[in-house]
């Protein structure tokens, strides 16, 4: 029998700590369970669940009868209350914080849409729409994504705002252009 090369044992003595198991499939597992946890909808379905929508545990027999469809999963977000603002807080500061939390929110295209909103707008929105966009961006980053994109029903309190109608502009990209988060 010969023996094991080096850069295998060391490709196993790697694998066998558990550090190294962690480190190494923590991405996969965090991502899986994200996909599995934050798509409300299943395939195929149309119906996308309001954050207030309550659990409904589905039933083996009904995706093996085809009831997948009627099945209605809660979000995995809760809704937070927003953290509290400083009202003397100059039009500089605001500006410069919602650049960053347009940016850094965590979901991929919610980020895109605000951070190229924020790079194009922000310089010109008064102090009422900049404090009216604090506000928008206090919602969870799903709802406004399904919101802004029109799959989702928008809340009455955000129908007639003219910031939230801006960001629906935007997110149409009407003009076509190729956008990419901008640098901070």
């Amino acid at each position: 029998m010969s023996p094991t090369p080096f850069f295998l044992r060391a490709i196993v003595a790697t694998a066998a700590r558990p550090t190294a198991v962690r480190s190494s499939f923590s991405p996969i597992l965090s991502t899986a369970c994200r996909t599995f946890t934050t798509f409300p909808a299943l395939a195929g379905s149309s119906k996308i669940p309001d954050s207030n929508t309550p659990k409904r545990v589905q039933d083996h027999d009904d995706a093996a009868a085809g009831n997948v469809e009627d099945d209605v999963f809660q979000t995995p977000y809760t809704n937070l209350p927003p953290l509290p603002r400083d009202p003397n807080e100059p039009l500089e500061t605001i500006r410069a914080r919602l650049t960053y939390q347009a940016r850094k929110r965590g979901i991929l295209e919610t980020d895109l849409i605000l951070s190229t909103f924020a790079r194009e707008n922000l310089k010109s929105m008064t102090i009422e729409d900049c404090r009216r966009f604090d506000k928008f961006m206090d919602e969870p980053d799903w709802d406004i994504y399904y919101w802004v994109t029109g799959k989702k029903d928008v809340p009455e309190r955000w129908r007639e705002d003219p910031v939230f109608l801006k960001i629906v502009r935007h997110a149409k990209n009407e003009g076509r252009v190729v956008r990419q988060m901008p640098p901070l």
